[in-house]
């Protein structure tokens, strides 16, 4: 049995013997060398070659083998090369009236991006026109260059045929010969500058080389800006990944600066747990860092493609990740929203305590101190002055109040303690306050107060607070020992430069003076104020 070839006819696969194969062969030749030089000869050598499909499927099926005597029959009904008549007008090209012309890049006539090149073929004009134009416009205007970038992200670049047929309309087979004229009879897929539909002239050549310059140069400083960008957002995406990862999972504190943000987050997750349900803790946990992981990881992809400027399907991948980070969000929000319903209302509750009588110095004394108790987190805001301390043992909570110091109206010296709680209502929001402990206590011409007041165990934190607010009359002192001056915030702003310091007496406690203005240091206080 002669040896068997499979060839591809108009893009059907058939298989043929060794013989009628080389007739075969020395046919397709001999046709493609007697319209080779022929305008629209292309067209006719396709139509040619699907017609020779046509003929043999039907003389033996695609399962069948080609022999020489089918070849032969095929040539009997086509005819031989010289029958035809080489000089016969082109074959009538098929209009398609119904197909509407569409606006793309023109991938055959590029100085950039195609952009003039699309609309010169989308308008029958030659695109140095528009090119011009865009030059205008962009160094006279400036608008130019931004209607140039919108339409090269808009527009799609005319890679098929399907595409071409859309951007040319009922020119498309015009376009098409002048562009296999001018890439050469063989060269169907060539694309290179000023190779499209439309002839220019010397002139518009000479602008064309000039925006081919230019064009060249721009794309060089355009690839460089675009590296630059893309750095960037990987390093963005890339160190606040591992921010996150290494204040909430490995709570390394050098991580996150405390000096510059004023504030101290590492052990805000084991803090969250003391404000939420614990089962929804983790929840919480995860989604956030998934939500904020995303976009990190989205900017880190982005960035890598500026930096290589690479292709890629990544449509799908990019719409999923965005439906699932929406998910995430919302997800995320309604566990939230659940568990902020528990701030949704505040309620104070307040207790005084007036002076038996007046006094000219008021000495304020710590009782219970932080340091004392065993705590092993600390949640610092340095910006508010409100410090949260942890005690897991003991699942406790302390927080630092606050102190304040005012004239009273009727000089009449008082001590007023106001706690605050948040709750879904007002009426729990109240007991909450309650059930808060802070201890102060007066006993003669000293106010003891603890450095903090405790949420009891079992309690959840709910944005409690205590004030204590003391009111005296114009001119009394106070001495305050370290840690009273650190319930009072406001005083590291009065507070006199370090070195002979006359505010500090020798027990080591900092005396002040209320005047009109506030409290002032008794150093600084001007004659006549007491």
């Amino acid at each position: 049995m002669d040896k068997t070839i499979n060839i591809n006819i108009a893009g059907i696969l058939f298989q043929i013997d060794e013989e009628a194969f080389g007739i075969l062969r020395d046919y397709l030749q001999s046709i493609n060398y007697r319209f080779r030089n022929v305008q629209g000869g292309l067209e006719t050598v396709e139509d040619i070659e699907s017609r020779i499909a046509e003929i043999f499927q039907s003389q033996k099926g695609l399962a069948g083998v080609i022999t020489r005597e089918n070849v032969e029959a095929m040539i009997s009904i086509i005819g031989k090369p010289e029958d035809f008549d080489h000089s016969a007008p082109e074959p009538e090209i098929p209009v398609y009236p119904s197909a509407r012309k569409r606006l793309y890049r023109n991938p055959d006539d590029t100085i950039i991006s195609g952009v003039c090149g699309g609309i010169g073929a989308y308008l029958n004009s030659d695109p140095v026109l528009f090119r011009i134009l865009f030059v205008l416009f962009t160094v006279f205007f400036g608008i130019g260059f931004f209607v140039y970038i919108a339409l090269w992200i808009a527009l799609l670049p005319a890679n098929t045929d399907s595409r071409k047929r859309e951007m040319y309309g009922n020119s498309y087979s015009s376009a098409m010969s002048q562009q296999r004229k001018m890439d050469g009879a063989y060269s169907t897929e060539a694309h290179s500058y000023n190779k499209g539909y439309y002839k220019t002239s010397r002139v518009g050549n000479a602008f064309n080389e000039i925006f081919r310059a230019l064009g060249r140069v721009f794309y060089i400083a355009l690839r460089i800006l675009l590296i630059i960008i893309g750095v960037l957002l990987v390093l963005v995406g890339f160190l606040t990944i591992l921010g996150f990862v290494m204040i909430l999972v490995f709570k390394y504190p050098a991580s996150i600066s405390s000096s510059d943000l004023n504030m101290n987050l590492i052990y805000f997750s084991d803090f969250m747990k003391y404000v939420v349900n614990p089962a929804h803790v983790q929840w919480i946990i995860a989604l956030t860092l998934i939500a904020l992981l995303l976009p990190m990881l989205a900017l880190i992809y982005w960035g890598v493609k500026m930096i290589f400027w690479f292709r890629a399907k990544d449509g799908l991948i990019s719409l999923v990740g965005f439906v699932l980070w929406v998910l995430i969000i919302t997800i995320l929000a309604v566990i939230l929203f659940n568990e902020g319903i528990g701030f949704s209302d505040t309620a104070k509750s307040s207790a005084k305590l007036i002076f038996s009588h007046t006094l000219d110095t008021l000495y304020i004394k710590t009782g219970s101190r932080i340091s004392d108790q065993k705590f092993e987190k600390e949640l610092l805001f340095k910006e508010d002055g409100y410090n949260i301390f942890i005690n897991e043992d003991r699942k406790e909570l302390y927080i630092r109040p606050y102190l304040n110091i005012f004239n009273s109206e009727n000089d009449i010296p008082s001590v007023e303690v106001k706690k605050r709680s948040s709750a879904r209502n007002e009426v729990d929001a109240m007991k909450k306050t309650s059930e808060l402990i802070y201890n102060y206590n007066l006993t003669g011409d000293t106010l003891i107060l603890d450095e903090y007041f405790i949420i009891p165990p079992g309690r959840k934190w709910s944005a409690d607070n205590v004030g204590i607010n003391i009111y005296a009359p114009k001119g009394t002192v106070f001495k305050l020992d370290n840690p009273s001056q650190r319930l009072f915030h406001s005083l590291s702003e009065n507070e006199p430069e370090e070195g002979d310091n006359p505010a500090v007496n020798k027990s080591g406690d900092k005396s002040w003076i209320l005047t009109e203005e506030g409290l002032e240091p008794v150093g600084k206080s001007t004659p006549g104020q007491k």
